[in-house]
């Protein structure tokens, strides 16, 4: 399940879940936030967080690196 597209943009779910990161938030925060169930909203968690895009801020809140903020402004619609 991956997140980012062949040419860098980042996947619809991607999208949602990074978009939901602002203000930090859990995985269970986003989940409810963005629609995206939580299963999916952890496993793009990690593969985002292995991309540099997302990081851990406090306890089990995460938000998005500023290499995120870039990707997620720069990514268009699929």
């Amino acid at each position: 399940m991956a997140c980012i597209n062949p040419d860098g943009t980042l996947t619809r779910i991607a999208r949602a879940v990074l978009t939901a990161l602002n203000p930090p938030k859990s995985a269970e925060q986003v989940a409810i936030a963005s629609g995206v169930p939580l299963y999916r909203v952890r496993a793009s968690l990690r593969e985002t967080a292995a991309a540099g895009l997302v990081a851990p801020v406090a306890g089990e809140l995460v938000g998005l690196t500023d290499k995120g903020i870039e990707v997620l402004e720069l990514s268009g619609e699929d």
